[in-house]
């Protein structure tokens, strides 16, 4: 890590710009087998605690989807156990307008979402309430996840959407972000840009049917559609990564594999590092909750370690066990 900041001012040219700081980061999501957020089930401190063992070999940035139990526990072994990770810390929102383009069922009754805004609320004002606990581990919050892409099922408006950043600038100082798919930030986004202290861009070259020959130089262009569209702006990449295995739901199974993911994440940290953008790889650890019931269902399997916790293809260079000593 280059800095214990992520953000360094540039003032050389008279006038006051932002720049992210590169580091190894990845996105965190600590389920386990039996373990779901929907049910309310959540890993213990001591499960938390082994994953960030794992993930302080090599990673500075760890990025956290919501602000529930799951998050307050990750922030307490940080601050208890004396790791030097620093969080982005993200909102949960829920819909607050159906969405008919969504493939699945997102059409919701008033009363749903009006529940919703209210929840959005109280996830917001759990957001301020933790940056403003853990200042010294929090580095930048998000006011939400994908909630703006054409697809989601939990649809927030760009109004919204803005109104939470005020909200939270009136309560903290940390920089403000919004993390989404890379095509809003093109168009329907741009009202919420100048809101914003940074973007943080999506982008999945496997979802979208690309080989792996073309992978990065998709992921470049998604990258530099938005950066080079706000180039007052500073841009990170929040997710990037690899499904390591697939059903055919939205990805052929030929197309999803260890080896795969092992290729895309070397070309992807090797640009990243050169150029010096922050990207949180997707993700630290597979999650059994996720999609649909059927085992191979992608969405279950972009950990770059397996649900027991052991490496997969692309990190087994990294975390090879160690050899017992000769007798």
């Amino acid at each position: 890590m280059e800095s214990s900041n992520m953000f360094n001012n540039d003032n050389t040219t008279g006038i006051t710009t932002m720049n992210l700081v590169h580091g190894n980061a990845i996105c965190y999501s600590g389920y386990r087998e039996g373990q779901n957020p929907g049910a309310g089930v959540y890993p213990s401190y001591e499960e938390i605690k082994e994953d960030l063992t794992i993930l302080a070999k090599n990673w500075s940035y760890l990025r956290l989807y919501d602000c529930g139990p799951h998050a307050e526990i990750v922030l307490d072994v940080i601050r208890n156990e004396a790791f030097s990770f620093k969080i982005m810390l993200g909102a949960d929102l829920g819909a607050e307008v159906s969405n008919p383009n969504c493939p699945w069922d997102a059409n919701f009754d008033a009363q749903i979402l009006q529940q919703n805004h209210v929840n959005n609320v109280a996830q917001i004002d759990k957001l301020i309430l933790l940056a403003k606990q853990y200042p010294d581990i929090i580095f930048s919050v998000s006011i939400g996840n994908e909630a703006s892409v054409e697809w989601t099922d939990h649809l927030v408006p760009v109004e919204s959407l803005i109104s939470y950043v005020r909200k939270i600038k009136n309560e903290i100082t940390l920089p403000v972000t919004f993390c989404e798919n890379y095509v809003p930030w093109t168009n329907k986004l741009a009202p919420l840009v100048a809101e914003l202290d940074f973007l943080s861009i999506h982008t999945y070259p496997v979802w979208e049917y690309q080989t792996i020959e073309s992978a990065l130089d998709y992921t470049k262009q998604n990258y530099y559609s938005v950066a080079n569209q706000y180039p007052d702006t500073p841009v990170c990449i929040t997710e990037a990564g690899w499904a390591c295995a697939s059903n055919g739901r939205g990805i052929e199974p030929w197309n999803a594999s260890q080896e795969l993911q092992a290729i895309y994440y070397e070309q992807l940290i090797e640009w990243t590092t050169q150029e010096k953008i922050l990207t949180f790889v997707f993700e630290a650890f597979d999650e059994q909750w996720k999609g649909s019931s059927h085992p191979l269902e992608p969405e279950k399997h972009w950990g770059l370690f397996n649900l027991d916790r052991t490496p997969k293809l692309v990190m087994q260079s990294l975390f090879q066990p160690q050899e017992e000593p000769a007798i």
